[in-house]
Formats: structure tokens, sequence, C-alpha cells
């Protein structure tokens, strides 16, 4: 993705808010060498997979409404049980998904989610607690399910299948075909292209399926880094995220953040290239080390400075 790499790379060489630490980052990548760590392996406890087709209905599924889990206040998260968890955030979305797929839910019905109202989905998210952005949520599935009724027979498998075994054809046809896929933004007069969730949709093909059918891309390596927002509170956590004073308040204040904003920007900037750099003469690809990160992320120790809050379908 050289349109993400080199908008990142511009953003990151002029950054007023956001600063790389060069010797965290090759600290960071000293360790991933030295260690010999490994992307971690495809987590099939909360995700759905069934070998076929479902599983790639799935995904698009889960990677269309894959952003804003954080709550807007403390007690109201969103949660649901999974046995004797209970599991937020990403997990809970995933997990939730799951069940309807394998309760037969209707969800691989391009006329079902094209129809799907609001008040189902929320039946079909169960759990308690609220998940902000529903309504948008809700108008995503409605976008997706026109789009493969009309252009793809209905079929998720079919839009993987356009695109040819490219990573970068298939992150093109989601952003053209679906405008909240379009994950773009304006900084100093350019254009800035993140393209978080299409990316994302790749790299889980690739994971669920083992590199293999619908998951084998020629060029799976060009992906980047994914910017969302827990990866910069890793980076930071690391010493290689550097914010200035003001931002470092707001941030740890909790005040959110407005989307499109120069700070919010160089923030999903600089952790795309923090990313890159780190990885440069590693034997991992971008997107394996942002799940290497994302996993630390997991941590309490990494939660013990906030994230930064934006309200968006983007992350």
């Amino acid at each position: 993705m050289q349109e993400v790499l080199k908008a990142a790379h511009g953003v990151a060489g002029v950054s007023n808010h956001v600063r790389i630490n060069k010797e965290a980052v090759a600290e960071f990548s000293r360790r991933l060498c030295e260690e010999g760590v490994k992307a971690p392996p495809w987590n099939r406890t909360y995700h759905f997979y069934d070998d076929g087709q479902k599983t790639v209905s799935y995904l698009l599924i889960l990677d269309s409404l894959n952003f804003c889990f954080w709550p807007r206040s403390e007690g109201n998260r969103w949660e649901i049980a999974w046995g004797s968890k209970i599991l937020s955030g990403y997990f809970a979305l995933a997990g939730s998904l799951t069940r309807a797929f394998e309760s037969g839910v209707p969800l691989t019905s391009a006329e079902y989610l094209a129809g799907l109202s609001l008040e189902r989905f929320r039946e079909i998210l169960g759990g308690r607690g609220e998940l902000q952005l529903m309504n948008e949520r809700v108008m995503i599935l409605n976008e997706l399910g026109q789009v493969l009724e009309k252009d793809y027979h209905g079929d998720a498998s079919g839009l993987a299948e356009a695109a040819g075994g490219s990573a970068e054809n298939l992150v093109a046809l989601l952003v053209e075909r679906m405008p909240s896929f379009r994950d773009v933004a304006e900084y100093q007069g350019h254009g800035v292209s993140f393209y978080k969730r299409a990316q994302i949709f790749c790299a889980d093909l690739y994971g669920a399926f083992e590199g293999k059918r619908w998951g084998q891309f020629e060029d799976i390596d060009r992906l980047t880094a994914f910017a969302d927002y827990k990866l910069p509170q890793v980076l930071r956590h690391l010493g290689i995220l550097c914010y200035d004073e003001a931002l470092t308040q707001r941030i740890d204040r909790m005040v959110p953040l407005e989307e499109g904003r120069p700070e919010e920007i160089e923030i999903r900037a600089n952790t795309i290239w923090a990313v890159e750099m780190a990885r440069l003469g590693r034997p991992l690809n971008a997107f394996e080390v942002d799940w290497i990160l994302w996993n630390l992320g997991q941590g309490e120790e990494f939660s013990l400075q906030p994230h930064h809050r934006t309200v968006t379908i983007f992350y």
C-alpha cells in the first residue's frame, strides 16, 4: 500500500504534535530480532471459522464493524458473557457475531443485511452496556448488503475473488464500492489515506485461511500497520511515540479528540511509519508487527496510559 505508506511518511516528517523516538524504535526492533518474536496465530477462540465461504462473509461483516469500541463512560462499556468470561471491545463483537453465525442468523444473505434494522441488530449483538455508533453500524451493514447484492450475486467470497489474489486490489475494491471504507483524511491540504478496516479484512483472510484460498495474496507484504487507537497506546508505552504537552494532557484526561484534527492524523500516520521503521531488516511484515503490538495492548500494563478517543467509523 504505497499510497498509505507514502502519506504516513509525509505526515511523520512534518508533524508538530507527535514525534517518533528513533532510539526506542531501534530498541524494540532489536528485541523483536533477539527474542525471535513471531506474529501470533489466528485466534479461533472467538472467531467463527468453517473453512468456507461463510468465514469470508463473517470476516467481511466483522471488519465492516471493527471500530470505536471504547465507551463514552466507564460504566457503560458494552460486554457479553462467553462461558465463564466477560468479553468487551473487539472480542465481544467477534464472539457475538460467531454466535449469530452458529445459531443460523442469516447474515450471509445480502438481502438480509440490506434490510437489517437497528432493533434486530441490537438483538443479534446482545450483551449489556452500549456500543457507540449503532446507527452508523446498521447503515454500514445495509450498504454492504446492497453492494454484495448488486455487484457480487450476494456473495462476500465473490468480492474477495474479484481482487484476483491481490491485497491491494481488494483494498481498492472495498474503498471504491463502499464509502464506509474510504478512510481518508486531509492534512495541510493533502489527502492522507489510512484504509484501516479494508487492510484488516485482507490480513484477517490471510490469517484465518493460513495464506491459502481466499487468504492467498501475492502482495500481502505490502499491507501497512492498521492505524487505530490501541497501537498508538502501546507505542507510547514503549516510548516510541511521543506527544507534545498539550496533546499528552488531552489524552491523559480522556478528552475526545475530534476526527480530522491535525493531532489525530499525526497520531495515526506516525503509528504507521513507526511500525515500518521497526520492521525494516526484520523477517516480519508490517501487519505482523501490528498483530504483535495489538496483542501486547491487551495486557494491563499497556493500559496504564489512556488511548486517544476519537468517535469515528474508521477505527
